[in-house]
């Protein structure tokens, strides 16, 4: 895979990062549905360090269904849903796939929490599902 290069609506934040993805996934997790204000999360992990963010972001953190803090990144000025990290995972950075300029470059691998998902939902028929987080 290219680089990947996204941001938000408004353009105000800007991120790229030349590192291959860790993983991609649909998460159907409640948190992910109200996060992204969609039936689901489209996701793609890379290495934090591997990911430059220009603009200033807004941060809200709370608790997964794991425990841990997650932290949910957007921009303060068009409210884009940008990315996520969770402490669980703290190497990482999850971008949210539709914040892509190339939303085709990332190939869910996964669907995640398949037992909040709404019933009328059918992504990805040919990869691993899992009834909550993939073991």
């Amino acid at each position: 895979m290219a680089a990947l290069n996204g941001g938000c609506l408004c353009g105000s934040v800007r991120y790229s990062t030349a590192a291959k993805p860790v993983m991609s996934g649909i998460c159907h997790c409640r948190d992910c549905q109200k996060f992204t204000g969609s039936a689901f999360g489209a996701l793609v992990a890379v290495p934090k360090d591997e990911l430059t963010i220009e603009g200033a972001v807004k941060t809200f953190a709370s608790l997964g269904s794991s425990g841990k803090t997650i932290f949910r990144h957007f921009c303060p000025e068009c409210g884009s849903s940008l990315a996520e990290e969770v402490e669980m995972r703290p190497e990482l950075i999850i971008l949210n796939i539709g914040t892509l300029d190339d939303p085709k470059a990332a190939v869910p691998q996964r669907e995640t929490f398949c037992d909040d998902a709404l019933p009328w939902v059918h992504v990805t028929p040919d990869v691993p599902r899992f009834p909550k987080r993939a073991g």
